[in-house]
């Protein structure tokens, strides 16, 4: 018999203002460089898709992993706070899969940074800061899915997404942003009581202050890295 090849996954983060993709091993180490499109406006599964399509074509790949930004339920995407409506009740890995002809998994955009960014020790939180807000809750590497904290109450009765997602942070400013930012670590640690926080997506590059000791950004890249782990059965 003919040795296994190992098998390539192409790794795809779906966001509310990019859409990302990368080839990755077995392992989850990256195979090619990270490539990016602007998310589609109207940002339609048709037009997503598609963009998906025109970034993979070419490239070899055995199977799929998919970051989304809301809740995924048996690969069905049942949010969509940063997409198009037509997103609410869309069999994603099922039209994925017939589209590229290959078996795909689907997950919640933060779920998936996590399972790139944790050490798999104690309590483990990730935060994401990009269009919108996401979170992610781990225990022991285990991962809890759908945490969806970005539409929680926060302060001054508004969510973390109205008060830290993109737009916000284009309406107050860096420094009140900042301020906010720095409010949040310190309530999720009162009621997570996490050992360590990881805070992820493209606004973490405007943080401005030290971040507590047990706090640290990961890099964008573990957004499409961790898409390994969903194959970890």
């Amino acid at each position: 018999m003919g040795e296994l090849l190992p098998l390539q996954t192409l790794a795809v983060d779906i966001g509310g203002s990019g859409v990302k993709i990368m080839i990755l091993d077995e392992q989850g180490n990256p195979l090619s460089e990270r490539e990016r499109i602007e998310t589609p406006q109207p940002s339609t599964p048709d037009a997503i898709l598609r963009g998906i399509k025109e970034l993979a074509a070419g490239k070899s790949f055995d199977r799929v992993s998919v970051g989304y930004p809301g809740v995924v339920r048996q690969g069905i995407t049942e949010t969509a706070a940063n997409l198009h409506s037509d997103w609410l009740g869309f069999a994603l890995r099922e039209v994925l899969s017939q589209q590229l002809g290959k078996p795909v998994r689907v997950a919640n955009d933060a779920d998936i940074q996590g399972l790139g960014a944790v050490s798999g020790s104690g309590v483990e939180m990730v935060i994401t800061l990009g269009t919108g807000v996401g979170a992610a809750l781990f225990l022991h590497g285990r991962l809890v899915p759908n945490l969806e904290l970005g539409h929680h109450p926060f302060r001054k009765g508004e969510t973390y997404e109205q008060q830290l997602g993109r737009a916000a942070l284009d309406a107050v400013g860096k420094k009140r942003w900042n301020q906010r930012l720095g409010k949040a670590i310190g309530l999720l640690e009162r009621i997570y009581n996490y050992d360590r926080l990881y805070l992820g997506g493209g606004n973490t590059k405007k943080i401005d202050f030290v971040l507590p000791p047990n706090v640290q950004v990961a890099p964008n890249i573990t957004g499409l890295l961790g898409g390994i782990a969903l194959w970890r059965d």
